[in-house]
């Protein structure tokens, strides 16, 4: 089976699995789901992942937990198939105020938005995680 937005599914896969309280989520890997996952690790959303090489490879990815309860409030997909949002550098969007972060698909790779600012650099908004 193909699916048409292989990120949205690793999205809706960690909020599913954190509603269920998993410590751990298996996602169908790609290159691109890695460099979100690194993302998400080193912003302390995940404890963290690790890519499995096998028949199929796979991501696996272990959740973070603050007493009980899911570290990821909320994760949404801003950029689906359908219809692409990019944006410049300075009118990047503030996620709750700065509390949250928004992936960030740039010609330099996969960041955050206040990475991309930093380097003044615009792109792809793929999801707010907050």
């Amino acid at each position: 089976m193909s699916l048409s937005d292989p990120i949205g599914d690793m999205l809706a896969r960690i909020k599913n699995a954190q509603l269920r309280n998993h410590n751990k989520v298996l996602i169908p890997s790609s290159n691109f789901k890695a460099k979100i996952a690194e993302v998400l690790k080193l912003e302390g959303y995940i404890i963290d992942y690790k890519i499995n090489d096998e028949k199929k490879p796979s991501i696996e990815i272990n959740l973070k937990y603050n007493s009980g309860n899911p570290v990821i409030n909320s994760i949404e997909r801003v950029s689906k198939p359908g219809r692409r949002i990019f944006s410049s550098a300075s009118s990047l969007p503030k996620i709750n105020n700065g509390l949250g972060i928004a992936i960030v698909s740039t010609p330099q790779g996969v960041m955050t938005d206040v990475d991309a600012r930093k380097k003044k650099l615009g792109g792809e908004i793929i999801c707010k995680v907050f």
